[in-house]
């Protein structure tokens, strides 16, 4: 699945009483292992963590991962532990230690590890515009564990280099002939349906998105794609609608305030406020997790396209998402910055990759 939605810490506050209350820390704390903890005690409790943070945007639940991890006997390190440590690294960026980590798991794991690897690579791939690579990992994954999953996998990627409308109707059909397709494989089907979709600039993009959140309510990054969908349309009081209770989500968030921002909501200045705090303060702890968030906050509201650019493009030498290469080709196309727009252009034309959310970056 992409890349995990991650919320920055709130800015720094020195104007408080002692006995005020700063910050209230996730209800589940760390549990130090000992001797006593199996490894699958120990994998379930990282797997638990991961997903306390890909459903609650709270980044340290990855730390507690990571603690753990880090304080696990090397000796012990079960494929799948190897595996949910891969997983760590990708969501913290640290994309390079995680592709290593895979590979031995693919190598030599057992088969379940395999496939699961495979499909983290695979997305990783992705995520970092590795095309062959994916498709390589894909066409692996889809002579080992051939359904929806393993068709999705090659979906994303045939819509990434040229074949978004071939790709759409095969995962389409696909879908349609799954006999009693279980909940996992049907989410990631109809997730990738709505990427390819919104690719494309169908208006069926937005029904497929909502199903994925009907079936994971959970899901935040459909929400934010959803999100992200409803501003292209215009449709700003959904977009403030759909990401209520949830800026504590930057990516959530910076859409939230740009949605308020157009409609001159009343608490646009406000929600702009506190993501200047807790942006600047993602930057002064050297967090580049938020490089996207920055990017589209110094573009979109706080009007300041060299900042923009700037993080635009940093953010697009690890991530080449649709989204990242969108948000760069904005920014370059903001400032005429002939040779950013140049080096995109080419790469886009390299993989024959077009995108309707793209803007034209030939006119200034």
């Amino acid at each position: 699945m992409p890349t995990t939605l991650l919320a920055a810490p709130v800015g720094i506050d020195i104007d408080f009483n002692d006995n005020d209350i700063l910050a209230t820390l996730p209800a589940t704390a760390p549990v130090v292992n000992d001797q006593r903890s199996t490894a699958q005690q120990a994998a379930d409790m990282v797997q638990r963590y991961i997903h306390q943070a890909r459903t609650e945007g709270d980044p340290r639940y990855l730390g507690y991962a990571r603690a753990l991890l880090d304080r696990w006997p090397e000796n012990n390190m079960t494929d799948r532990l190897v595996v949910l440590d891969a997983t760590v690294h990708q969501s913290l960026h640290q994309f390079q230690m995680a592709r290593e980590l895979l590979s031995e798991v693919v190598q030599s794991g057992d088969r379940i590890q395999r496939i699961q690897a495979r499909l983290t690579l695979a997305n990783l791939e992705l995520v970092q515009g590795n095309y062959t690579a994916a498709h390589t990992h894909c066409e692996q994954l889809a002579s080992t564990l051939p359904g929806l999953i393993s068709t999705s996998c090659l979906a994303h990627v045939q819509a990434r280099t040229g074949q978004a409308s071939t790709a759409y109707a095969t995962l389409l059909t696909a879908i349609q002939n799954a006999p009693h397709p279980d909940p996992t494989s049907l989410i990631w089907a109809e997730g990738t349906l709505a990427d390819i979709a919104t690719q494309l600039g169908r208006p069926e993009a937005g029904e497929h998105w909502q199903k994925v959140l009907t079936m994971a309510p959970e899901d935040l990054y459909a929400r934010a794609q959803l999100a992200d969908w409803l501003l292209e349309q215009g449709d700003t009081e959904a977009v403030v609608a759909l990401t209520d209770t949830y800026e504590h989500v930057d990516e959530l968030a910076v859409i939230r305030a740009i949605a308020m921002k157009r409609q001159n909501h009343e608490g646009a200045d406000q929600l702009a406020a506190r993501l200047k705090g807790r942006l600047d303060e993602a930057l002064w702890r050297g967090n580049l997790l938020h490089q996207r968030d920055l990017a589209r906050y110094a573009l979109d509201i706080a009007d300041e396209a060299d900042s923009a650019l700037q993080y635009a493009l940093s953010n697009w030498q690890e991530q080449r998402e649709p989204m990242d290469t969108r948000l760069l080709l904005r920014a370059a196309n903001r400032l005429d910055d002939q040779a950013v727009l140049n080096n995109v252009r080419s790469w886009l034309q390299r993989h024959n990759q077009q995108d309707a959310r793209y803007p034209d970056w030939e006119t200034p």
